[in-house]
């Protein structure tokens, strides 16, 4: 995983502290605002590549619930390949701006730990509702607000990538040797750790990088990737563990031993999420499409979405929505559901959550009051 948090909305959050480099052709006209820089528009490709991804996530999590169908399983599996990998490397490429300054991490607490904390309440309070078990304290994300802790903690480690010589090596280095440890649950640190590289991965990358995905032979190679991980994701779902996708557990938790199997295979899960993820920027479109505004709406998707999943749940829907028809209609409704979130009304109704206005709790010193 609009205008509060990471790749999950960027232009003036924190996904975007600034507007990213674009990789699409130069606004027209050269207008000026007041302050004499020119304006830049929002870039087109990250933005189609967020709603993309953003129905994808929809989709697997609506569906996980039936995935009582070969095919239902195939699909879940090979969206897990590489969605939230995806979604983090674009996360990390939007936060190039962030800096440790005060109005940086401002923003971090008013766009990211806010939301954290609220949904975190309104997760628990349906969980409870059902009987769900809760972590022991809302340091332990709960269910989708994983996302936003390790946004946090992304976010404020970019100076020190920006300072290491080495960093994608560092970062990989990092994220294996978390795969042979137990971290505990505070923050779901070994998924944040897991996933790392591909933070890092995207502070790295320059419009250099997405310019070269735009070549006619990498397109090609993108469909073959995606063709062939999704044939395998069919063929070898027996021989496939979810817990390589879902990068949550360390090899020690799972049981996996470290060699021949562990760390070769943390290393080839991390290759096809890369792979996939190099696959879906190159082939997403780069001018503005109909779809593209809804691009910096994400983030209300993402935070909202899992509510009605869990009722739909809690009273029955995939008990009579199963099988093959039920894959179908999930799809759809999953679909459905990504528009009905992005919709005016459904944002103003819950802007209060998504984009709580809390300057309140924040120091105000007398040189920024100026």
């Amino acid at each position: 995983m609009a205008s509060t948090t990471t790749a999950l909305h960027h232009q003036s959050h924190p996904d975007g502290e600034k507007a990213a480099p674009s990789t699409t052709a130069p606004a027209t006209g050269g207008a000026r605002p007041p302050g004499g820089t020119p304006e830049r528009r929002r870039d087109a490709l990250l933005d189609n590549a967020k709603f993309l991804l953003i129905v994808l996530v929809v989709v697997g999590h609506v569906i996980s619930p039936a995935t009582d169908t070969r095919l239902a399983d195939a699909i879940y599996f090979w969206i897990y390949l590489f969605h939230m990998p995806a979604f983090v490397l674009i996360c990390g490429y939007l936060s190039k701006s962030f800096d440790g300054s005060a109005r940086r991490v401002d923003k971090l607490l008013t766009t990211v730990v806010a939301p954290y904390l609220i949904f975190w309440g309104i997760y628990a309070l349906q969980s409870l509702t059902v009987g769900r078990s809760l972590p022991d304290t809302p340091l332990q994300p709960l269910w989708l607000t994983w996302f936003l802790a390790a946004l946090f903690v992304w976010r404020l480690t970019v100076p020190l990538w920006k300072r290491v010589r080495w960093p994608i090596p560092v970062a990989i280095a990092v994220s294996l040797a978390a795969s042979v440890v137990t971290t505990g649950d505070v923050f779901g640190m070994s998924r944040i750790l897991s996933l790392l590289p591909f933070f890092v991965a995207g502070l790295m990358l320059e419009p250099r990088h997405f310019e070269f995905l735009r070549q006619r032979w990498v397109r090609v190679w993108a469909v073959g990737v995606v063709l062939i991980t999704a044939a395998m994701s069919y063929i070898y779902l027996e021989q496939l563990s979810l817990e390589w996708v879902y990068w949550r557990e360390s090899l020690l938790e799972r049981d996996v031993d470290i060699l021949p199997i562990g760390i070769p295979g943390r290393i080839v899960f991390m290759v096809l999420a890369a792979s996939l993820t190099a696959a879906l920027l190159s082939l997403t479109p780069r001018r503005t499409t109909w779809f593209t505004g809804l691009g910096a709406l994400t983030m209300y998707v993402f935070l909202l979405h899992g509510l009605p999943i869990r009722i739909a749940e809690q009273f029955g829907w995939y008990d009579v929505v199963n099988g093959y028809v039920g894959l179908a209609v999930n799809t759809a409704v999953a679909v459905g559901m990504v528009f009905l979130l992005c919709s005016p009304w459904v944002r103003r109704a819950t802007r209060w959550a998504v984009e709580p206005r809390v300057d309140w709790i924040l120091r105000r010193d007398r040189a920024r009051g100026a």
